[in-house]
């Protein structure tokens, strides 16, 4: 009896621990890879990051409906030779799951996309560079939201000369030439 009463308790506390935190198949947001994005030198330029939100699951947006719901955040590391401005986040989706029915939760789910502003100083050599950071968010699926987790996010930008102008004469001497 003693037996059958640990062996019931053991997967009861194991079925908790899959619902709190689930196997390797739990709730994941990934970075799809995409073109490595040019940029040239001296002016600013947008690098598209594209996310995957597992199916089955969704994460707050960046401007979650509750004060207490934790927004996805993209962090950058700073670099020195090229400025990181402004990241633009989509609006999310209202919608309502089991846990909340009568609460309109403002989520990302499926495939979202952010924007990231790169300007790369006059002085930086044209090149590939890596930007790294994290995605910080919280995932949940219909019946229960998981623990804020951060996605390691690293994408590469590659640095040009600015073209030569079309049409443009070289300066003239002031001198008149005969």
């Amino acid at each position: 009896m003693l037996r059958w009463a640990l062996v019931l308790i053991m997967g009861v506390a194991a079925a908790q621990a899959q619902e709190i935190s689930p196997g390797k198949s739990g709730p994941s947001v990934s970075l799809v890879s995409a073109p490595i994005p040019t940029v040239i030198r001296g002016t600013p330029g947008s690098v598209d990051l594209r996310f995957h939100v597992a199916k089955g699951y969704h994460i707050n947006s960046n401007t979650p409906s509750e004060e207490f719901m934790i927004p996805t955040a993209l962090h950058l590391d700073a670099t020195t030779d090229i400025v990181l401005g402004k990241i633009t986040y989509p609006p999310g989706q209202d919608a309502s799951f089991e846990f909340a029915p009568d609460q309109k939760l403002n989520v990302y789910s499926g495939n979202f996309s952010l924007s990231v502003v790169v300007r790369p100083l006059h002085t930086v050599p044209p090149g590939k560079y890596a930007m790294r950071g994290s995605l910080k968010y919280q995932a949940c699926d219909d019946r229960a939201c998981y623990p804020p987790k951060q996605l390691p996010v690293e994408f590469e930008v590659r640095v040009a000369k600015a073209p030569p102008a079309k049409g443009r004469r070289p300066a003239q001497s002031p001198h008149a030439h005969k």
